[in-house]
């Protein structure tokens, strides 16, 4: 999870990448855009209120669990999307079964059902849909991916001191899976 939240900003370019590649299927770029939308936006599953990382940790996963979903099995075009980020989608499948054993299965389900919602997504009064079509709203999401990257408040140095026990992110995310089903319960 360290190098996730090191990587966000880097990792969202792949992302912006998936959604300008026309070769891949409509459902996958929508998807990933999804991801990306939810990864910008304060207001998500945990919000990045705080300028805590443990904010950003679903906002790391969410975009790897949409990027798998999306990717994987999706023909030739989502292979060949792939290979142009060996170092990334080498090793994605076996980082999120790490994942889902460290946060345990209820954490992990819940943040993965989200995936599902991400398509439906509207930021900003647009909708998935709008910035896949509108190149003004998909130059405005940019923008604002790039004000995300720039105005990231984590860095290597201050997350080493920080981010020394895992319990401290699930721990975090149980607490909100809980206050999120009590919500909706």
């Amino acid at each position: 999870m360290s190098g996730w939240l090191i990587s966000l900003p880097f990792d969202l370019k792949i992302l912006f990448e998936a959604v300008d590649d026309e070769n891949l299927e409509r459902s996958a770029r929508e998807l990933v855009l999804g991801a990306i939308i939810y990864a910008v936006s304060p207001n998500d599953a945990i919000a990045d209120r705080h300028d805590s990382f443990v904010s950003y940790c679903d906002d790391c996963l969410m975009l790897r669990l949409a990027l798998k979903r999306s990717l994987y099995g999706g023909g030739d075009d989502a292979e060949r999307f792939r290979s142009r980020f060996p170092e990334f989608f080498a090793t994605l499948p076996d980082e999120l079964e790490i994942c889902k054993q460290v946060l345990g299965a209820e954490v992990y389900d819940w943040l993965a059902s989200k995936v599902d919602g991400l398509t439906a997504t509207n930021y900003k009064g647009k909708s998935v849909s709008d910035y896949l079509t509108d190149g003004d709203s998909a130059s405005l999401l940019y923008e604002d991916g790039l004000a995300f990257a720039t105005d990231y408040p984590i860095e290597e140095e201050s997350l080493r001191d920080k981010f020394k026990k895992a319990s401290t992110v699930v721990d975090f995310m149980q607490r909100r899976r809980l206050e999120d089903s009590r919500g909706a319960g």
